[in-house]
């Protein structure tokens, strides 16, 4: 297993969820033509990606995590995982290939990231120095 990845990993989870919900947010009104996506749901997905990047940071600046916590990351990625699937099921019709694929690609990053993060969950334990 590679050291360095599970080190950085929440760090990884949380700055990814950070810049996606600043600029999903911040460019809402363009994303939402350039993706054929309603600007509300954007929005709304936006304010969930700072939600999880608040959520990872937390975890991340702990020099112990409780497994509890780490489990609770790990679902909550992929259900959000879920979530992007079915939006990009549900908009497939009226989204452009852009939209489709900021959905699609969202579900696979953060699917990863729930593979790895319970994967790795007894090494996320305890932060490495």
């Amino acid at each position: 297993m590679n050291r360095l990845l599970p080190k950085y990993l929440l760090w990884i989870d949380c700055t990814a969820g950070a810049l996606v919900g600043v600029l999903v947010l911040s460019l809402s009104d363009w994303l939402s033509r350039l993706q054929g996506l309603p600007r509300g749901l954007l929005l709304l997905t936006g304010a969930a990606n700072l939600l999880y990047a608040c959520y990872s940071f937390s975890l991340a600046i702990r020099s112990s995590r409780p497994p509890a916590l780490i489990a609770l990351l790990a679902a909550a990625n992929l259900m959000w995982a879920c979530v992007c699937v079915g939006l990009g099921v549900y908009f497939a019709r009226s989204a452009t290939n852009w939209g489709l694929s900021a959905l699609f690609g969202e579900a696979l990053f953060v699917g990863g990231l729930a593979l790895l993060e319970w994967r790795w969950r007894d090494a996320l334990r305890v932060a490495e120095s």
